[in-house]
């Protein structure tokens, strides 16, 4: 009889963290199917182009308005149903249901009539791009530019981007845009459920609807960062139990206060450790400033603990053995499950950093710095969306309030308090830093500042509803209603927000040859006859050859190896970018076939065997790039041109497309 009774109560928690695994897994699911399904309905419809009528903007507003009502569904059904049991789960699904939506139609139905994603293939995108591609074309993990070289740039957004692509049978740069919309859904699903487990679905419902908007407000242009945004701002929740030591997995199954204090080291509920510590890994993997951050707040947070701990210690009226006895064990608890969850990290970590450490370690190129050489207007004073005149402006405002009256007594405003706080502390090293001549990009950030104060925005709104219902009555179906309508008014804003990015997609050639908007394309045009071309003259695959072009979005479409990157900043520090750049001058300065041969036959990395120029009437050019930090532009454009008189021998085959020179080694130099 003891044995029995005692098995119902054994295997609980394992049932109610089945059950955990079961939602947050369904969330997902649900979010990618939301993602795929709507993407496919989109994509049936020839629809005009967004920069030339507004028909996509207007269906988009609709969908928006659909998925707010789906959120109000959700949460008034948990709210006069979950008494009858089984609703729960099926409201927390519908909630992200909403979410995934939100994602899907924001993003997909202005895009709908491109193959390209929010800023085409221009700038930034170009090399995100390139690395998709790159990871289509193979699993294995490398550079996205350079042959033999150990990736830098975190893979993991783009490997599984990759997966897709090859499973879905898409090139890379046609994979890009429903990828990002895909995992963008998926991972606003998967935030609203943790929402939905931290304080139920009615709060968590709209928490997820509010933090999947102004992301995307902040930072769909980047849709790794949008999902680690996304994810992150509950999982710094997590965080903050799991150095507390709760034995849950949030705030309401956390095994305490936060006014109690951290726990010993023996009463840890390692679950949210671990958790938390493969967050952190995986995130190391994916945006390496939002990692320092996420770290950092996870550093704050344990030395708030440690404060803490010491100031509870400090009752006299308990023997000082004891009290030291109890303090030492409460800190060791702390530092304990921060080191655990860091090993934890780096191990994650490591998996993908380890080749290019180890590449790094055994490297006699000196690393420039360029990737931090970036300073935009907004790179130059605090993120502060609070006191920005706009509804999301007021719902931050509002959540900031909200932060500090409760940070002493909430979890959650907890977390979040300690992590805007490592923002700032990030922010102002960034500024001081440009006295040295870089920065830490602090201007990506306010896409989570953003984040983390709608969500407590949200709990403020929350906060004011319950007290205005405690003066005025039952006034709840005005707030809600009010409550959906400004949810409205904000989302059906972002096409507006997203406008030029969402242009330049229609504006873009795409890998195809094609322009959306139906308008003569580029000279980019001319890349599937370059691409038969090379692959004709050369007799091999593409990831066999390795060129040399100023035409980097031609190293987007398809993936050839480049021998040189788009620009220091985005080039492999083991690359050498400006010793590359030297040599392509110093290639261009010959004036015969033997002089040109000879200084290939001494490159120090492997030569091309493909170039790819522009015609001039001077000659043959590239377009090439140096950085000239601190000024904004922080890259300067030069030209470099090759004597056609270089390739006047049998080695070569010349061939004019359009605007292009392309030119073919046959044999390596000897």
């Amino acid at each position: 009889m003891t044995i029995a009774a005692e098995r119902p109560a054994a295997s609980s928690p394992l049932r109610r963290r089945s059950r955990d695994l079961i939602e947050l897994a369904g969330a997902v699911i649900l979010g990618t199917a939301v993602a795929m399904a709507g993407l496919r309905v989109i994509s049936a419809v020839g629809w005009p182009a967004f920069n030339t009528s507004n028909v996509t903007r207007a269906l988009t507003t609709l969908g928006q308005a659909v998925c707010v009502l789906i959120a109000v569904v959700a949460v008034v059904v948990y709210r006069y149903r979950s008494a009858s049991g089984g609703w729960r789960l099926a409201t927390s699904w519908l909630g992200s249901i909403a979410a995934a939506g939100m994602v899907t139609v924001s993003l997909g139905m202005p895009l709908g009539a491109t193959k390209l994603y929010l800023s085409g293939l221009t700038s930034d995108q170009q090399f995100r791009t390139e690395y998709l591609t790159r990871l289509t074309s193979s699993p294995r993990l490398h550079d996205m530019t350079y042959l033999d070289l150990p990736p830098y740039y975190p893979a993991t957004w783009f490997w599984f981007g990759g997966r897709y692509a090859h499973v879905m049978g898409l090139p890379g740069w046609e994979a890009y845009k429903p990828w990002a919309i895909i995992s963008i859904a998926a991972a606003a699903a998967l935030g609203t459920v943790l929402w939905n487990r931290m304080v139920g679905v009615g709060v968590g419902t709209a928490i997820g609807l509010a933090v999947t908007v102004v992301t995307l407000h902040y930072a769909s242009q980047e849709p790794y960062a949008a999902v680690l945004i996304l994810v992150g701002v509950p999982m710094l929740v997590v965080t903050a139990v799991a150095l507390r030591g709760g034995a849950g997995s949030g705030p309401r199954d956390s095994g305490g206060r936060l006014a109690d204090g951290p726990v010993a080291l023996r009463k840890t509920g390692w679950l949210s450790v671990v958790a938390a510590g493969l967050f952190l890994g995986v995130s190391a993997t994916v945006y390496t400033l939002y990692t320092a951050l996420f770290a950092g707040a996870a550093v704050l947070m344990a030395l708030v603990y440690l404060i803490q701990v010491w100031l509870q210690s400090r009752n006299t009226a308990v023997d000082d053995a004891v009290r030291s006895a109890r303090r030492r064990a409460r800190m060791l608890g702390v530092l304990g499950r921060l080191a655990a969850m860091g090993l934890i990290a780096i191990v994650v970590a490591l998996l993908f950093w380890f080749p290019y450490l180890k590449a790094r370690a055994g490297s006699t190129v000196s690393s420039s710095g360029a990737a931090e050489h970036y300073l935009p207007e907004n790179g130059s004073y605090l993120p502060l969306p609070m006191f920005q005149v706009s509804l999301i402006g007021l719902l931050t405002l509002a959540g900031l309030v909200w932060v500090l009256i409760r940070m002493r007594q909430r979890t959650i405003a907890f977390a979040m308090a300690t992590t805007l706080v490592g923002v700032v502390i990030l922010t102002l090293a960034s500024l001081a830093r440009t006295a040295v001549g870089s920065t830490l990009l602090s201007f990506r950030l306010e896409a989570v500042t953003a984040g983390i104060l709608a969500a407590a925005g949200v709990f403020a709104v929350v906060e004011l509803s319950r007290a205005a219902v405690g003066r005025f009555g039952d006034i709840r179906t005005a707030i809600g209603v009010l409550a959906a309508v400004a949810a409205v008014a904000v989302a059906q804003q972002l096409p507006s927000s997203m406008s030029g990015d969402i242009t330049i997609a229609y504006t873009d050639t795409d890998g195809a040859g094609v322009r959306a908007d139906h308008r003569p394309a580029g000279a980019e045009s001319y890349y599937p006859q370059l691409h038969r071309l090379i692959r004709e003259q050369t007799g091999r695959p593409a990831t066999e050859n390795v060129v040399l072009t100023a035409d980097y979005s031609f190293l987007s479409v398809y993936p050839y190896w480049g021998f040189q990157g788009l620009t220091s900043h985005y080039a492999n520090p083991l690359a050498d970018f400006e010793a590359r750049a030297a040599t392509i001058e110093r290639w261009s300065q010959s004036t015969t076939p033997e002089e040109f041969a000879e200084k290939l036959r001494h490159s120090p990395w492997p030569p091309p065997n493909v170039f790819l120029f522009r015609y001039s009437a001077d000659g043959y050019t590239l377009r090439l790039a140096k950085d000239v930090y601190p000024n904004d532009p922080n890259i300067k454009r030069y030209t470099v041109t090759f004597d056609p008189a270089v390739f006047a021998d049998p080695a070569y085959t010349v061939t004019e497309v359009g605007p292009f020179v392309l030119v073919v080694r046959h044999t390596p130099p000897k």
